[in-house]
This record gives C-alpha cells, structure tokens and sequence, in this order.
C-alpha cells in the first residue's frame, strides 16, 4: 500500500472517531408567538368596541389568542399562567395604522431631497427595519403601507413575518398608483431620469390602470393605493385638482375588487374627494377640503375617512421653519387649515373615522399623536378616538374578525399605557405595554 492511501485510511479514521456539532439550523427564525397561560391585569381595559371601560380588569391569553376578558377577579389565574399586573395603566387592543411610509427617510430628512438619486436602491428598505420597530414598540401592532418603491415594503412585511426582524403586521400597497405628472409620480427632473410606467404605477386610461392592478397585486400588495388629486409635497400640482377620471377610478376599483382588494384613495380637494367616493373606492387619504357635500356622500356608501392630522400638523411646521418653501409650502399652509375643518364636518356627518398618520410625513414611533389631534382638532370624544385606531381601522382593513378589539378568539395583540387615556388623551403617547400575536414585545 502506497505512503499517500494508508495517509487517507488514517485521515478517515480519525474522522469517525470525532464528535461533530450539530449543523447550525437554516433557514428563517419564525414569527414570534405566545406560549403557554398569560393573565394581563391593569386598573382598566379598553376592549377597543367603543364599550364602557372594565374597571381593574383583566385579559387572559393563551399561546396568542385572547381566552377571556374581563373583570380580574371574574377572569381569574389558570393554573400554571404567568400573571402581568400593571397597575395603573390601561390595557387595550394593539393600535392600528392605516396610512403609513414604512420605507425610506422621513421628510425633513436633509439628505431627503436627492434620495431618489443618491441612495442606493436598498438603503430605503434598510431604513425601514428600523422604522418598523420604533412603530412597533409604540403601539402599533398593525399598519396598512400606502406605497413604496421597489416592492420595498412587501420585502420588509416578508422579513417581519418570516421573523428576521420585529415590526407590525403589515398590508402593504406596493407602488402608488397615479397620472403621468400627477401627485403619484416624480416631477421637476429632466425627461428621462425619473420616468414610470404601469409597473411602477404611472398608469394613464382605462386599460393601464387595470394593468397597474394586476401588477403591484401579482408582487403582493394587499391593497391598492391611488392619487386621485394633487398633493401637498409634490413638484408642478395644485393640492386640490382631480387627477384621475371617474373612468379610470371606476375600473380601478372594480379591477381591484376582482382581486378582492380595495383601493385606498389620497384626495385633498373636494371635487376628487367625491369622483373617488363615487367610483367606490373603500377609504378617502387626507380630506383636507371635504365638505359638507362630499362627508355626506361618504357616509352614505360607508367610506371611510383616514384623516392623517398629523400629516397636516408636520408640514405646517416645516413650512413655518423654512424647509418647506415656494408652491409647496403655500400648498401645506392651505391643507393643515383646510384638515382641521375637515376632520370637524367628518364628525358631524357621521363620516367613519379610520386612524391614519402619514408616518414618514412624520417621524416614526410618534404615530398615537394622532389620537391626541382626533381629539383636539376634531372634538372627537376619547373613547370613539380609540375607536378609530383600533376596531374601526381594523374594519377598514378587512381584518377585524381576528384584531382590533380585545374579545374571545382573537389574536392577542395587546397595548397598555399609562393612566387613564379617557381622562387624558395624551397618555395614548405613554405605552408601557406591547404584545404582538401573544409575545411580549415591550
């Protein structure tokens, strides 16, 4: 036997006398879940169904669905359960957030301006696993994401329920749908370096809007987000104008439907916010010029209002501090004025109220401010303002017989502040408490 086999023979040997480790486990981590009995007390509990609050309550979760809720001495401890008592807090449903920007910087940004062309194309979905667990450990256990670049935001909802990275369950629009020029595209560039097509949501008639559908849909997006007018932010448009045709919302809408998505509709002026109720779209984004007229139409066909106050707040003052200047800090002027008069007739037309911020209009993590303004702009009562940011936003969304309140058999997505935030609606801002589908986040 040659020097160079009997090396080999000895090499193999010794190889089936070593202990290996066992091969690291591949693969995605999973979705954090409760396990076991959890009994969650605090001094009050807030189902989220516009109830009167339960005075030192209780909420018993099981692995991650809620099994009992009610008083602490009527819930009881099972054996075995983990209690949580939290005192002087009040517990209620994980907040829900049903227009957000999840990706990329957050305006104000001094790097914000040339993004489009100094960033590399991932670093806006980089940006978003951070803002994904500010928004997260606020309160926000759900959001709805009206559009993103690059299918950005359905990589990031993959990476949270794959369990890479925390952050709230996520819907998510893909690309924005809009007219070439309009609020939905990129203007003020030379011809060429920011031009769009149906797949990236410039989609102009009938037939291209079906196209654009189709598309962001086929990539995933759960719902469907179009500019059915000008915005506040945008180059070369007047934040009122109607953007789009009844036509083209009307086949937007139905074309969604046979999808079973609905469409989201951004719409300042009122003239659009009617064109787009008419054509059935689910929500209206904004509303800073609704009228009479139009919350009454609204109400009629159940359509909900997503106001984002705080939208409306933030660019009044970047305007006042000069980062906002010339047409679109006339245009952002008009629209907080125009949005504390709107959130108002909402309110006495008896228009459906969904929580909305606009976040990455505004900084992440901050998002309960907006309870505060629903209160303080729109007079809404605390109560029916929780309402809107919990059960409400989840009618919205189409996902309310498993979240938005906390009842038998839904999953255990929990919050708790500090206080009383019927009392003192500014405590919604003071979270002490998140769970997330039954894992303790904060």
């Amino acid at each position: 036997m040659s020097r160079t086999v009997s090396l080999l023979w000895v090499a193999v040997l010794l190889l089936v006398q070593i202990p290996f480790a066992p091969a690291q486990k591949l693969g995605a981590p999973g979705l954090a879940t409760g396990s076991g009995a959890k009994v969650i007390r605090a001094d009050r509990v807030i189902d989220g169904t516009g109830k009167s609050a339960i005075e030192k309550g209780a909420v018993l979760v099981r692995n991650n669905v809620i099994e009992a809720v009610g008083k602490a001495s009527e819930v009881g401890v099972p054996e075995g359960a983990e209690v949580i008592d939290l005192g002087d807090a009040t517990l209620m449903p994980g907040f829900i957030d049903a227009h957000t920007h999840i990706i990329g910087r957050v305006l104000g940004d001094p790097g914000g301006e040339s993004a489009r062309f100094r960033d590399f194309d991932s670093f806006g979905a980089i940006l978003g696993v951070r803002n994904a667990r500010m928004t997260l450990e606020s309160g926000f256990t759900t959001i709805r994401n009206v559009g993103a670049g690059g299918f950005d935001d359905i990589a990031l909802k993959k990476a949270i329920n794959e369990g890479w990275i925390p952050g709230p369950r996520m819907l998510t629009a893909a690309h924005s749908l809009g007219i070439t020029g309009g609020h939905c595209d990129e203007n003020g560039f030379k011809p060429g370096a920011a031009d769009g097509d149906y797949k990236t949501g410039i989609a102009d008639g009938v037939d291209a809007v079906r196209a654009a559908v189709r598309y962001q849909v086929k990539y995933g997006a759960d719902v469907i987000k179009t500019c059915a007018t000008g915005g506040v932010l945008s180059e070369g448009d007047a934040v009122g104008v109607p953007q789009y045709t009844f036509e083209e919302l009307r086949a937007m809408v139905e074309e969604a439907g046979k999808l079973e998505r609905k469409v989201a509709a951004h719409a300042h002026g009122t003239e659009g916010i009617k064109i787009a109720t008419r054509a059935g779209v689910a929500s209206i984004e904004h509303g800073s010029f609704l009228d009479d007229e139009g919350a009454k139409m609204m109400a009629e066909r159940g359509t909900f209002l997503v106001p984002t106050l705080m939208a409306g707040e933030a660019v009044e003052n970047l305007t006042k501090s000069g980062i906002l200047t010339g047409f679109r800090g006339e245009k952002a002027l008009a629209a907080a004025a125009g949005m504390r008069n709107a959130i108002k007739i909402a309110i006495r037309n008896n228009v459906k109220i969904a929580l909305g911020t606009d976040a990455g209009v505004i900084p992440h993590g901050t998002n309960a401010r907006e309870f505060i303004l629903l209160v303080e702009w729109g007079g809404m009562d605390p109560m029916k303002a929780i309402n809107a940011g919990t059960l409400n936003a989840a009618i919205l969304l189409g996902i309310d017989r498993s979240f938005g309140s906390l009842e038998k058999g839904k999953v255990a997505d929990i919050v708790a502040v500090a206080g009383n935030p019927l009392s003192d609606i500014r405590q919604m801002e003071k979270v002490r408490f998140v769970m997330k589908n039954g894992a303790v986040i904060k």
